[in-house]
């Protein structure tokens, strides 16, 4: 794996900012941040995904609702230790750079990211109804300081089939987006709720090995 752990998770948006800045956490005297933003979709869908920022990134003030925003960052996991959260894994774009502008702009910059990690779950391969094949994936991709990221992927068609040999361990490489899906789970006590589910959308993957690379 390459010793540029900044490398291993490189993530790009740009979309539209649909809530109010919410405090998250502070480190050492700096407080973090989160905004919610609208990113399209080329179907003129949406996924509505959590942004993490650093107050010392831009004021406050120019998180306005209705701004356009373009972020590049990283996809990172968090535990959650609330207890009023059912959620044991938080997931949001981390932002290094930040750039906003007023609703009339459109920065036009695509949803993408790219992985390199470790599976660190045996792939859940399965097919739709309609026969659609799917394969979900548990990425673990390695963060400065001993941290790392746990990332949900999803593989669809070949790519699906392909990955559904996938072994823990494998060092992996994706390239894909990042998406915000809706779902209902059910509770123990029998009612459903509703949530929403962040994972990345994979469109190309490669497997690294020691004797080479095999691409799919």
């Amino acid at each position: 794996m390459s010793g540029n752990l900044l490398g291993n998770n490189c993530a790009s948006l740009s979309g539209r900012i649909t809530s109010k800045p919410v405090f998250s956490h502070e480190v050492y005297g700096e407080g973090f941040y989160t905004v919610m933003v609208e990113v399209a979709r080329l179907s003129e869908t949406y996924d509505i995904l959590p942004v993490m920022f650093s107050e010392r990134l831009l004021p406050l003030s120019e998180f306005k609702e209705g701004n356009t925003i373009a972020v590049e960052g990283q996809f990172r996991s968090y535990n959650n230790y609330s207890s009023t959260s059912s959620h044991k894994l938080l997931l949001t774009v981390f932002a290094r750079d930040i750039v906003i502008s007023g609703p009339d702009n459109d920065f036009k910059i695509p949803n993408s990211i790219y992985l390199n990690g470790f599976i660190c779950k045996k792939p859940i391969y399965r097919t739709t109804p309609f026969g659609r094949e799917i394969a979900d994936l548990l990425l673990a991709v390695n963060r400065a300081y001993n941290k790392s990221d746990y990332i949900p992927c999803i593989a669809w068609g070949r790519n699906a089939r392909f990955a559904s040999h996938f072994q823990v361990g494998d060092n992996i490489r994706i390239w894909g987006r990042i998406q915000s899906r809706n779902y209902q789970k059910k509770l123990p006590d029998g009612t459903v709720e509703d949530r929403v589910a962040y994972e990345v959308s994979i469109s190309k993957i490669e497997v690294n090995k020691d004797d080479g690379e095999i691409n799919e």
